[in-house]
């Protein structure tokens, strides 16, 4: 299930790029617009959102229609449009869930079946809620790396990896940001993290706006090492077999990650409200949630959802004897901006 930021081609009343402007949304009762960070469709058709899309046509018969874009990018449409509101839900990562609460764009709605999801992956006032469970992860190329991948943030620091690393422009994507957070946790702080990050510099391609179009570059061998989130790169791995997931450790050897779900919330100001609560209402369906995994290679947010489908075995493989950490994501948020310009500045980016 390859992600991809390539504007997706106008599928009638279901599919829109992001380049799209919706125009005629707001005069149809019968759909809704999601805008989504990548990661949950699939280019063959066969990914989470095209399952949970034409099942909830056919169910309730609203259309949906999808504007896909960086996790960073559909907050920052969102914003722009806000005297004219296109969209319905939004489905973002953190911290950028968090900042469209912060710029007033989400009202707020607890769908049913929100009670069973954790409280640190729902907003305490309603305006957001996890939807599908995801981590952030580091891949490899398995075949040119025989199966071993680096351990540690500083076998990142090797010369063979010099134009054969790259990871996601922190800020911009959901994952790179990601990167920036796990280097701060490991490290101690960010002036180390930003100082190891300066060095790993030498190694880095360069910046990039997209996490999922690293991995084809990881599979093919272009690239050996990339950043990336466990659900993408697992369900990738069907049509990209040639690449591997891992946690880099820091100087304690402990394997670490945190979680970067897939929230969603209903836009303040949307032109079809009702319909935007019943397809949040849907999403955290039991049905919908065993879908995560069984269909979109993720996790349930759901907590009393126990899958047992073989994606679940092994997603929970992938995961034994991680150490998982949580974020301050209030810092997070409030910092972000000064994270990405100190980061900016130790790598010249």
């Amino acid at each position: 299930m390859p992600r991809s930021r390539v504007p997706l081609a106008l599928v009638p009343l279901l599919l829109a790029p992001l380049t799209a402007c919706g125009g005629t949304a707001d005069a149809r009762s019968n759909e809704i617009t999601v805008y989504s960070a990548d990661g949950l469709r699939a280019e063959d058709g066969s990914g989470f959102y095209d399952k949970v899309f034409k099942d909830f046509e056919k169910e309730t018969g609203v259309k949906v229609r999808y504007v896909e874009g960086g996790s960073g990018e559909v907050v920052q449409r969102l914003a722009r449009e806000r005297s004219n509101t296109k969209a319905d839900v939004l489905v973002t990562l953190p911290p950028f869930v968090q900042q469209a609460d912060g710029k007033g764009l989400l009202a707020a709605y607890r769908p049913q079946g929100s009670d069973k999801v954790t409280e640190g992956d729902k907003d305490p006032s309603g305006k957001w809620t996890a939807i599908a469970g995801n981590y952030f992860c580091f891949i490899y190329n398995s075949k040119e790396l025989k199966g071993a991948p680096p351990k540690t943030w500083k076998d990142l620091l090797d010369p063979r990896f010099k134009g054969r690393l790259q990871y996601s422009t922190p800020g911009v994507a959901g994952d790179g940001t990601a990167v920036l957070i796990k280097a701060m946790h490991d490290f101690g702080g960010k002036e180390p993290a930003l100082a190891y990050l300066k060095e790993l510099q030498r190694n880095n391609v360069g910046p990039s706006r997209s996490t999922g179009q690293l991995a084809p570059k990881v599979d093919k061998g272009e690239l050996l090492v990339a950043n990336g989130d466990v659900q993408m790169n697992f369900a990738n791995m069907k049509s990209m077999p040639d690449q591997g997931i891992f946690f880099p450790a820091g100087d304690d050897g402990r394997r670490t990650t945190f979680a970067l779900p897939y929230t969603a919330g209903l836009v303040r100001g949307a032109p079809h409200t009702e319909n935007a609560k019943k397809f949040l209402d849907y999403l955290l369906t039991d049905r919908v949630q065993r879908e995560v995994s069984a269909v979109g290679g993720g996790f349930a947010a759901r907590t009393d959802v126990k899958a047992t489908d073989p994606n679940a075995t092994s997603l929970a493989g992938i995961m034994r004897g991680v150490e998982i950490f949580r974020p301050d994501w209030t810092d997070v948020d409030k910092n972000l901006s000064g994270y990405v310009a100190a980061w900016k500045s130790a790598t010249g980016s």
